[in-house]
């Protein structure tokens, strides 16, 4: 029996729904340049995520490094991007989005040419090391895109078009890192070509983006200011600088449970560098050299993005209902306990190995996708609820140190794991049953996921703690 309370809430529903999609016509207010700089957002992403999640790959099979250091490679690469997003921001500042934009582009282009270069020489002297100087070139380049984005946001939307600006941002570059994956499978799978030629497409699209940056994006194409303040509230300013700041912030007892909480959440937020630092090659010595088929990898590297696509769009109207702690170790769990997928027996899936394999990962990537659906926007909004009036930008800047430290570890031992547990030859291993469990791929990630589910229940277990300073919003 259907009630009128049943009724109501259903109608409030489809209300929020409606509201939502409703609020994305304020887009009409933003400039021209706002949606030149999308389509060089969707090129941009497109050409990062390809390359990002076959460089692995790349570097050991075409360019003959071990897996230790093409897991040093990536890891160097990823954090001269941390490092430079730092200074970055003065310098977008500083040139505008148009001078940014090309330029980071410029760094970028000449990146990626001189890793096709090398991929298409291989005769070339000393060309290991020019790959290596070539991806880390590229990385100012990259960190400096991301600064140029967050201007454009707000520099060519208005203060009531801000929050749709961003939303749209966010889905079209996870629509670029889906078709960023789906092209290795065009490369690879469909046209039968060298690894190499994914780095092409880098190329291609950063000429692209090239020409929309000159052709679309100007000074008076402006809409609102840095300085625009959405929330009419003035930042704090206790005549504190530099060093004092820092240490103030550091002090605060509110920051202190976040860092903690920030440390105890390192291992589900690494499962996300995983998808690229381990799970390539895990796909190609447990998938493909027992197939002798190249598998769908790019698909398998599409399932992230598009389900983050979806899924925030189904979620947003719904996600101010729960409270927001709770959201956030909810979705915690279900991330980190989608590596379980891949620790289970792969004949439970099937009695085609490779087949079970794909399933496996497939699941597992689904898994992980709906647990950042909830918990991904909690952390940011559980940090913006701690942290002191006027501080937030504060809090979320410094809560990155533990995640930048974790990058810097997981990406050192990325290739010492896949050594010690998926080694060249290991599926024929493991398909004639001779490996013992702690040798097999399944154990690397048994202690993967210990990691990753201990943060969530640590998190559980001090619940009270980490919510002693919290000023938490319930859906009315």
């Amino acid at each position: 029996m259907i009630t009128a309370a049943d009724t109501n809430s259903r109608s409030s529903v489809w209300d929020a729904i409606r509201g939502y999609f409703a609020s994305f016509a304020v887009l009409r207010d933003n400039s021209r340049a706002y949606w030149a700089v999308q389509a060089v957002n969707v090129l941009d992403c497109t050409a990062y995520f390809s390359m990002i999640s076959i460089a692995s790959l790349f570097l050991v099979q075409n360019i003959g490094l071990s897996e230790v250091y093409s897991g040093y490679t990536i890891t160097a690469y990823g954090m001269l991007v941390s490092i430079t997003l730092f200074g970055a921001g003065f310098i977008t500042d500083r040139l505008g989005v148009r001078r940014s934009l090309f330029t980071s582009m410029l760094i970028q282009g000449a990146s990626r040419v001189g890793v096709l270069f090398c991929g298409f020489t291989p005769d070339l002297p000393g060309r290991e090391w020019l790959v290596i100087a070539f991806l880390i070139f590229g990385a100012p380049g990259n960190a400096m895109v991301q600064t140029a984005f967050q201007t454009a946001n707000k520099v060519f939307s208005s203060q009531r078009s801000r929050s749709a600006s961003f939303s749209i941002w966010y889905l079209l570059m996870n629509i670029g890192a889906a078709a960023g994956g789906l092209s290795i499978d065009v490369v690879r799978k469909t046209l039968e070509l060298d690894n190499t030629w994914i780095f092409v497409l880098g190329a291609a699209t950063t000429v692209a983006s090239i020409v929309v940056t000159l052709a679309f994006i100007h000074r008076d194409d402006k809409v609102g200011t840095i300085a625009d303040d959405d929330t009419g509230r003035e930042a704090v300013d206790d005549g504190k600088k530099g060093f004092e700041f820092v240490m103030s912030v550091v002090r605060e007892a509110a920051f202190k449970r976040l860092l903690v909480l920030m440390v105890a959440l390192l291992g589900v937020r690494a499962v996300f560098l995983y998808m690229y630092l381990l799970l390539p090659l895990y796909w190609t010595r447990m998938i493909e050299a027992v197939s002798g088929e190249k598998t769908d990898m790019g698909l398998l590297q599409a399932i992230n993005p598009v389900l983050i696509v979806v899924g925030i769009i189904l979620f947003i109207p719904f996600s101010g209902r729960f409270h927001v702690f709770s959201m956030l170790i909810f979705g915690a769990v279900i991330s980190a306990c989608s590596l379980l997928f891949m620790i289970m027996p792969w004949q439970f899936f099937g009695a085609d190995m490779a087949q079970s394999y794909f399933t496996m990962s497939v699941l597992m990537l689904v898994t992980l996708s709906i647990g950042e659906v909830i918990w991904s926007p909690k952390l940011n909004e559980y940090i913006a609820e701690i942290a002191p009036a006027g501080q937030e930008g504060s809090y979320l800047g410094m809560s990155m140190v533990p995640w930048f430290a974790a990058k810097l570890v997981v990406g050192a031992i990325s290739g010492h794991l896949l050594l010690r547990w998926v080694p060249e030859g290991v599926g024929a291993q493991v398909q004639a049953g001779t490996l013992a469990f702690w040798d097999s791929p399944e154990a690397m990630w048994v202690v993967l996921f210990a990691w990753a589910i201990s943060g969530p229940i640590i998190a559980l277990l001090f619940r009270g703690w980490f919510m002693a300073v919290a000023r938490p919003r319930t859906a009315a």
